[in-house]
Formats: C-alpha cells, structure tokens, sequence
C-alpha cells in the first residue's frame, strides 16, 4: 500500500496527483483513457487491467494519476516484480503504461507523475526500477528521469534453443540483474489474457516459454531458471508451438548461444528497443550488460 505522506497532493492549476488504484472505479477510467489516447489498443481490455493492475502475486500497481476533478487527465504506473540485483534479492519496479489526455499533452505531465511514482517507491523500500522502452521514448527517460540505458536488446529469430545448458546455475548465481521467478508468479505471467504464455522444461531449473506474436508461424521464446527446483512440477508444461522462434533480450556471453538464430530481418522487428534502469533505494547505481538476464517473459513485449 502506498504511504500515507502521499495519499494526496495537488499538483499545478485544476490537477491533483493521487496515486493509482487498482481498484473497481479507477480501473474503467484507466480503460477509457487508454481508448482515447490509443484507439483499438488491446491494454483497453477490463480483463487484461484487473490481471495486471490487481492480481499480481508480487502486488498491486504503483503509480500515480493526474486528476482534473472527475476527469482523468494522466496516468503512468509501475508493476511490482521480484527481482535478483547483484546477488541480492530486492522489490524492484518494471515501468509499464502511461497515457495523457490530449486536451493535457504538452504539460510535462509523464515526468511529474514518475517523479511521484519514484518518490513513493523509494519511501516503500524498492530498491529500482527499469524498463524497456523504444528509440523515441528512450531519450525523455534518461534526460528528464535519470535513467541509465544499459544495452539495446538482442532481436535473434531461429530454431532450437538460445542458451548453453550447464552454464544457467552458475551465471544465474553471478548476474548483476535477472528476474525472479516462482511458481506463482510464472502462473500469472502465463496467465495473461490478452497472450497465454505456454511452458515446456528443459533440463532441472530450466524451463523453456513461448507465446505469440502476431504473426503466423512464428513464437516469441525466451528461457528461464526457477528459483527452487520443486516449483517446476506446479507449472503447466506443454509442448512447443511449431514454428520459428523470436529471442528479444539479453544474456550474458557465457549463457547465450544463439547457434541456430540470426538477427531479426528489419520487416519482422519492431522498433529499436532498449533496457533502461534508475536505482531508487538499495539497487546498484548502474547494471553491466554482460552481466543482465532479461527476456520476453520479463518485460511487456508479448
């Protein structure tokens, strides 16, 4: 829950800031903001909002929202996540959905609800926040929020697997950042209802993750190590979809073997995507990208 210092606060003429809800009356609000900012867009669906904003294992949203009365004028929020920093297990924050009203664009309004969010966060005890963000978004999160962009993503499409086996316990154990993972929150991931994810194992802690991407024949695959070795029997393991595989992420060089991928051709990738980070509280001040595990499954892609 978020504290108290900041149940409210007003912010600029006819604004308030409160933070963000993940509640029965906020979360058509969010919906019909969404719809107005990004016509057709599917993050409109009511299903989807209750699953990511409230039923996370890890907890509700964070976030913080720009009031003009009753009228909605801006929202951004962060997802809560479990996470792995230099060998040190800490709440972090993965920044998500921000949208403004057009009759408030222009107003700086994004930056002054992350601030917010920021801010709360750090009083709550998490220790970072990052995200992946494109070649247009990038350049406002490391100017006006002081965010580090750690590395541009691997965009790989192919057959087979993506990593050498024997070497997940030992970088699992040495990486600066990865997520971590449980049992129950592998189960909501996968649970998305805009994009199942399906599961398959691999070999003792490692399990291999698909879903879809939009186009016919071809799955977004990424590749996990769960954190306690009785929590693979709970998942849901089914086969493969056929298909070619697409790998957007980052391993560090002694995990990744990308044997059977090459780079995405420029007609099936999307726009340029980058991990970007900002410590809040405990986190390190920066992530080294040889040394950062990130994949589909971490991230808002599919």
């Amino acid at each position: 829950m978020p504290s108290s210092a900041f149940l409210r606060r007003p912010d600029g003429p006819g604004l308030t800031l409160r933070p963000s809800l993940a509640s029965p009356t906020t979360l058509p609000a969010y919906a019909s903001l969404f719809r107005t900012c990004f016509p057709g867009a599917a993050i409109a669906n009511p299903a989807y909002l209750n699953w990511l904003y409230a039923e996370n294992p890890s907890g509700p949203v964070v976030g913080f929202d720009a009031w003009a009365g009753d009228t909605l004028a801006a929202h951004y929020v962060c997802v809560p996540v479990e996470t792995m920093l230099a060998g040190i297990p800490c709440r972090c924050l993965l920044s998500l959905n921000t949208a403004t009203h057009p009759a408030w664009q222009g107003q700086g309004l994004f930056t002054r609800l992350a601030q917010a969010t920021y801010e709360m966060a750090t009083a709550d005890g998490y220790a970072a926040v990052y995200g992946v963000a494109n070649a247009n978004s990038t350049p406002g999160f490391l100017r006006k929020l002081a965010f580090q962009a750690v590395a541009p993503l691997e965009a790989r499409i192919g057959i087979g697997g993506v990593s050498h086996k024997r070497a997940w316990p030992d970088v699992c154990a040495s990486s600066m950042f990865r997520r971590r993972w449980t049992a129950a929150s592998l189960r909501w991931r996968m649970s998305n209802p805009l994009n199942p994810v399906q599961a398959r194992h691999l070999n003792g802690q490692q399990w291999g993750f698909t879903a879809r991407t939009g186009r016919p024949g071809v799955v977004a695959y990424g590749e996990s190590w769960l954190e306690q070795p009785d929590h693979g029997p709970d998942l849901p393991s089914s086969r493969s979809p056929l298909g070619l595989r697409v790998f957007l992420g980052l391993m560090p060089p002694a995990l990744a073997a990308y044997g059977r991928f090459v780079p995405l051709p420029a007609v099936l990738k999307p726009s340029p995507l980058n991990l970007i980070y900002r410590r809040l509280g405990a986190g390190p001040e920066t992530l080294d990208p040889g040394s950062t595990l990130l994949g589909f499954l971490d991230f808002d892609a599919f």
